[in-house]
């Protein structure tokens, strides 16, 4: 049985003080733990060590939202894995569409960060998803699925890998993918993912749908029986929202 995961990305928003009152509030809420269901909050790189600070006595993963592929050096404005690794995260965001959109990352460059990652021990949300001229044009399995396969090149374990499908399309739009269509989508990705590594690897991925979910539709995409969680954007910045997300995975 696969325990649900519920991480929200708060992108680029809030201060370091708004970002302390958001995470306090939600570790109220969670305490030491909604059992069924994996809690975690990926806030800006500015505010990880402060929320980090908020969240160790609840049960919340602290998540970052992107790395750099190398573990030091003169890349001036990034971050490395080690450094996450160094002020507690548990989990990198890799992939998100935002990042493939707005800054070039290619399913090349997207494969080496998660080597990076998880060669520092780290967790990775591996995301991937169709644009709407590709849904449209009948291209989302083929283009989901070399997003997987080359966003995992060489990678030997998964165990401490969740894909977000994120598409596109539906991200900060109000837009939602039916419950048909992401279940039909995750279970194309379980399907990829057991011919790179089997059926038992395939059948323990936690799979996490993305793009627009709310409290009113979270409860039937998660009662899909490959979708795992959801990687919340807008509605993770409001803890009444989030909390209700979180409440529907279980």
């Amino acid at each position: 049985m696969r325990t649900k995961i519920v991480v929200g990305n708060w992108k680029m928003n809030n201060t370091v003080a708004e970002s302390i009152e958001l995470a306090t509030a939600i570790t109220e809420k969670v305490g030491k733990g909604i059992h069924c269901c994996e809690v975690g909050i990926a806030p800006t790189f500015l505010a990880l060590h402060e929320v980090g600070k908020v969240i160790e006595w609840g049960d919340i993963a602290l998540c970052a939202q992107n790395c750099h592929y190398e573990n030091d050096g003169a890349f001036t404005g990034e971050v490395s894995a080690s450094m996450l690794a160094a002020a507690g995260c548990g989990y990198v965001i890799l992939g998100h569409s935002e990042r493939r959109q707005y800054f070039g990352e290619t399913n090349a460059v997207v494969n080496r960060k998660v080597k990076r990652v998880l060669e520092q021990g780290l967790r990775v949300i591996l995301c991937v998803g169709e644009t709407l001229q590709e849904r449209e044009a009948g291209i989302t399995e083929s283009v989901i699925t070399s997003q997987v396969v080359e966003g995992l090149e060489g990678v030997s374990d998964i165990s401490s890998l969740v894909i977000a499908y994120e598409p596109v399309w539906a991200i900060g739009t109000g837009k939602t993918a039916t419950s048909a269509q992401a279940e039909e989508v995750h279970a194309s990705i379980r399907a990829t993912v057991a011919g790179l590594y089997g059926q038992q690897a395939a059948a323990h991925l936690r799979i996490q749908y993305g793009g627009s979910v709310k409290p009113s539709n979270a409860a039937e995409l998660f009662a899909m029986p490959n979708i795992d969680g959801g990687l919340i954007g807008g509605a993770s910045l409001n803890v009444d929202d989030f909390m209700a997300i979180v409440k529907a995975a279980c």
